[in-house]
This record gives structure tokens, sequence and C-alpha cells, in this order.
């Protein structure tokens, strides 16, 4: 599951985020994220609605929600939640509730994961 949250102290955080909730809604989410991540730290307003329009959203549409903060909801719900979680970095994964922050390989999660699998055979 994926959640939002904008780093306060980042020019266009709140903005792109506002980008990805309208993406979603539009069903273009992962399409979105993938060139947020890509074209980064282009995302200012007019660059997110060159991403939108590549992505053939809705621009009237795009244009309305990102300028009226319409994934507002959203987005502060999941900041809310992060600071219920006591998160401050980006990525954050939960894995049957172990907190995992930051970037980490693939051998990473694989550790936590089979550790994890081993303890419910056990019970």
């Amino acid at each position: 599951m994926i959640k939002f949250f904008p780093y306060r102290y980042r020019d266009y955080s709140r903005i792109a985020a506002e980008a990805a909730v309208e993406a979603w809604r539009q069903g273009k989410f992962l399409e979105m994220h993938e060139l947020l991540l890509k074209r980064s730290p282009k995302l200012d307003r007019d660059s997110l609605i060159s991403y939108a329009k590549e992505l053939n959203l809705d621009i009237h549409r795009f244009i309305e929600a990102i300028d009226n903060k319409k994934g507002s909801d959203i987005i502060e719900r999941d900041l809310k939640l992060a600071k219920e979680l006591d998160l401050y970095v980006t990525p954050a994964f939960y894995i049957n509730g172990i907190k995992v922050l930051g970037v980490r390989d693939a051998d990473y999660f694989k550790s936590i994961i089979f550790k994890e699998l081993e303890n419910v055979k056990k019970k």
C-alpha cells in the first residue's frame, strides 16, 4: 500500500503529491509515480502539467485538482498516519509489524521476510 508523505522542506513535494493523487484518481498513479521519480527535481507546476499531458490525463481536471489541492484530504490523512507511526523518512516499509526505513536492497527485505516466515512455522 502506498501512502503520500510530501517532505515539508522540499519545494515541490506537496504539489507533486497532489499530482500523484489526481493521477491515481484518473487511473495512472504508477505511471505518474515513475515519471516523478525519473524527472525529479523538475516537479514545478508546469512540469507536472507536462507529465499529465504525456500520460493523457484529463488536463482540465488535473489542473483544477492541483491548483485547488483536491488531494489534500488524502495527503493530510497520510501525513497524520506517518506522525502516529513516527515515520520521518521515505521510503518506509512495514513487514509483519517490523519497520524498515530508507532504501534497502532486496537481500535485506528477503532476510526479514524469511525470518518472519520461520517464526510463523514455529507457531
